[in-house]
């Protein structure tokens, strides 16, 4: 269990934090429902009773019936020296584990993204694929700050099993649906095309990612 001291920024008061530092969701599934909203991330200010988010803590996520590992690694909670360590443990239970999902994300609202596209059976590649396509199509239609918009899975709904994300536009959340149709496209062009893969170990599965190969 890693023990932060947070300090809050509305009245300064600081406070130890306690935030694992690995979860095991088959050994503590209570875990799950935490990572998956946020909450184990948030902490409450003893003095101005406000709610703050950790946002520079490192957790590894690890689903075994999944077969999913998510590492959370803000920028800066590691060092170069810890950067080839975790390259050298990806190999590691590459080989020992064998057939795993291994992503690495750099905040805590990806990590959650990444815990709800899993849990719904989805693929994250063909997701972001989904994601890319219905940027440039909303582009075409007038919308052209869609392009720089950070679109986040939100869930999978109704018997058509239609794709929900979310995205911000001006102060307030917007939604858009597009339909299982255009998923299944997106995976059916990733196996078409070996080279549309992950890197090895702890990969970055975003938008830079499909932009490297669709942009």
């Amino acid at each position: 269990m890693n023990m932060p001291i947070c300090k809050c920024a509305s009245c300064g008061t600081q406070q130890t934090v306690s935030i694992p530092e690995r979860v095991n969701v088959r050994e503590n599934p209570e875990f799950k429902a935490g990572v998956r909203d946020g909450s184990i991330f948030v902490w409450t200010c003893p003095e101005c009773g406000k709610p703050k988010l950790v946002t520079d803590q490192a957790m590894l996520y690890h689903d075994p019936d999944a077969r999913l590992m998510v590492y959370l690694l803000p920028p800066g909670s590691i060092s170069a020296r810890m950067e080839d360590s975790l390259a050298k443990q990806s190999a590691l239970i590459s080989e020992s584990l064998g057939d795993y999902t291994l992503r690495r994300v750099d905040d805590v609202g990806t990590l959650m993204e990444k815990v709800k596209i899993f849990d719904a059976g989805l693929d994250d590649c063909a997701i972001e694929m989904c994601k890319h396509v219905t940027r440039m199509e909303m582009a075409e239609k007038g919308d052209k700050d869609i392009l720089q918009a950070k679109m986040k899975f939100f869930r999978m709904e109704g018997a058509d099993n239609e794709i929900v994300f979310t995205y911000p536009k001006d102060g307030s959340m917007q939604c858009v649906a597009v339909g299982f149709n255009v998923y299944e496209d997106c995976a059916g062009i990733i196996r078409r095309n070996p080279s549309v893969k992950p890197s090895e170990g702890f990969a970055r599965v975003d938008s830079g990612w499909v932009a490297s190969f669709f942009g």
